[in-house]
């Protein structure tokens, strides 16, 4: 896994979840989190605002987990 891999999964699918994103590229959640820092301080996402649950009473969602990024920068056409 690597940040251009990771970058190019985002511009495909725009939208996705701390969880998705680490089941995906079958990593641990801090280091998948350190990564979307790099692109979020180059302004290439957004992390939307968390939530503390879906607003059901079952608890399963991870609070740490509920994290969703949004892939924002336009691709370059070259």
């Amino acid at each position: 896994m690597s940040l251009v891999e990771i970058k190019q999964y985002l511009m495909q699918v725009k939208i996705a979840s701390l969880s998705h994103l680490c089941a995906y590229f079958k990593c641990d959640s801090e280091v998948m989190r350190s990564m979307m820092g790099h692109w979020l301080k180059k302004g290439c996402i957004r992390q939307f605002a968390k939530t503390p649950a879906c607003g059901k009473s079952c608890t399963q969602c991870v609070p740490s987990l509920v994290e969703i990024y949004e892939w924002i920068q336009p691709q370059v056409v070259q």
